[in-house]
């Protein structure tokens, strides 16, 4: 066995050895008028760090995004005040989001001193069941579903028509399957951070 690898080492160390000089050598133009290509090499290396160097920086800026309800496929933090129909990051935590907070992106849909009104109607599909649709100062934001995409059971978010508060935010979006405010209520702005779309 030893002897096996003996021969092995012999076999393949010459073609190890050799291969910066086969490299040297591929690197040489066939033209013996023509000097190495070394400076094109160079360029090369240059630009491909750049690159590696910028994708290192950048990737960890983005979040990418695998839901239908924002308009964008990757989002970075940006910080600064909350305001209307700003893409927003918070962990959510609800029983039907599982036993460990989720990281959820949404947008801020109504702040403190907007005025939210929710009215409640019996579901076109499930005529037992109520809905709720909400409203921030007069335009629909949202109107909930007595079940979701998989069969679970949905309760709205019971709000009696009036301010929102200082320090809360209504979240959500215009996805109809989306899970946001209208079920898990008010979310406090501490605990939100401003988004950009980036893709």
């Amino acid at each position: 066995m030893l002897r096996l690898a003996w021969n092995a080492g012999k076999f393949v160390w010459p073609k190890v050895r050799d291969l910066p000089h086969q490299a040297a050598a591929a690197l040489q133009s066939t033209d013996p008028y023509q000097p190495f290509v070394q400076s094109r090499l160079a360029r090369a290396i240059l630009i491909v760090s750049a690159i590696a160097l910028f994708v290192w920086w950048a990737l960890p800026q983005l979040i990418w995004v695998r839901s239908p309800s924002i308009d964008a496929w990757a989002v970075r933090k940006v910080g600064g005040t909350v305001e209307r129909d700003d893409l927003v990051m918070f962990d959510l935590r609800h029983p039907l989001a599982g036993p460990l907070p989720v990281n959820v992106t949404k947008y801020a849909l109504c702040l403190p001193g907007d005025t939210l009104a929710a009215y409640t109607m019996h579901s076109d599909r499930y005529p037992k069941r109520l809905e709720a649709a909400f409203f921030c100062n007069g335009s629909l934001i949202g109107v909930s579903k007595p079940y979701g995409k998989s069969g679970q059971r949905l309760d709205y978010f019971r709000w009696v028509t009036g301010t929102i508060p200082a320090g809360k935010a209504y979240i959500g979006s215009s996805y109809k399957d989306g899970f946001d405010s209208r079920y898990f209520g008010l979310v406090p702005i501490s605990a939100l951070t401003r988004m950009e779309r980036v893709l």
